[in-house]
């Protein structure tokens, strides 16, 4: 009898998407939070920015009783003030960098163990080595910050790729050069890693086995979810994360399946992480007909069937 993938990895849910009333810092963080903690289907959860400190003292209490691995995700905050790691302006490089310093104040008032990023825009071909030697001296600016910060527990940075020419437009990019970027910063700063969404994969045009395979030796975290590809005038087209099986979306049970079997054998449910199992998150977002209830509901039984199917 297969064991239950809650004996392999943790499974998560990014709260600021399932409910995006919240996505820009405000709204009902913890009322909504709350309904993620008193769902015993998760172990994990990933939070973000949230601008009243009030706020963020009430949701650290809730998290704190509630045993959910805490990740932070920093990209919305990020995007959402234009800040750019990989921006090639010093100063307003210096101003990225600082920014996601103070959000690694937020995710260690959480309680966090793991803060995901993103580079920043893809500057053009003919700038993206300069961009890249920016991004990876930024990167190891705030991996140090984690680390001065740390009291008994030290955060991880972990760098989420997207897509370079649909919707996201970022510098990192294909997976393959979110490795090599991984293999440099973490050679100086233990803390860092790779986040990879099956959700991007259409999007980078990348196969799911040879993603796995380009990602593992520094992969921390993973995402799933699902994207429009096939029609440019459909709502969800680009990187929108609606619920799995949409008509005309990339990813349904047996993507994820595939997506799972690839990780499996790419071993990185056997890996160690700054979290205290592997992480599986879901990363998903209800459309103008969906309510947040139901898309969740959506991903706990997209996911339920592509491991039985395993």
């Amino acid at each position: 009898m297969q064991e239950p993938l809650e004996a392999y990895c943790h499974v998560g849910i990014v709260h600021p998407m399932a409910f995006p009333e919240c996505i820009g810092g405000e709204g009902p963080i913890v009322e909504t939070l709350s309904q993620i903690a008193n769902d015993t289907f998760f172990s994990a959860v990933e939070v973000g920015w949230m601008k009243d400190p009030k706020v963020r003292s009430e949701a650290a209490d809730l998290l704190a009783a509630s045993g959910l691995e805490v990740i932070f995700a920093s990209q919305a905050a990020l995007m959402q003030q234009g800040l750019s790691l990989c921006d090639l302006d010093a100063g307003k490089r210096a101003q990225a960098v600082d920014g996601a310093k103070k959000l690694i104040d937020q995710a260690y008032e959480l309680g966090a163990v793991m803060m995901a990023v993103l580079s920043g825009p893809d500057p053009g071909e003919a700038d993206r080595p300069k961009a890249t030697e920016a991004l990876i001296d930024s990167l190891k600016q705030i991996c140090n910050y984690a680390q001065e910060r740390a009291e008994d527990k030290m955060l991880s940075i972990s760098l989420e790729n997207f897509d370079r020419d649909i919707d996201k437009r970022q510098l990192i990019g294909p997976t393959k050069e979110a490795a090599q970027v991984a293999e440099t910063v973490w050679s100086e700063c233990s803390n860092f890693g790779l986040t990879i969404d099956l959700s991007h994969l259409p999007l980078l045009q990348e196969r799911i086995d040879e993603t796995a395979v380009s990602a593992v030796d520094h992969l921390i975290h993973v995402h799933i979810g699902n994207c429009v590809m096939s029609d440019t005038t459909h709502p969800a087209y680009g990187d929108s994360h609606p619920r799995f099986g949409l008509p005309g979306g990339s990813i349904g049970v047996e993507q994820v399946r595939r997506f799972l079997e690839a990780l499996v054998y790419a071993g990185y449910f056997k890996r160690s992480a700054p979290t205290t199992m592997p992480v599986v998150s879901f990363e998903v977002r209800p459309g103008s007909d969906d309510s947040s209830a139901l898309v969740i509901a959506n991903a706990k039984r997209t996911l339920k069937q592509a491991w039985a199917r395993l």
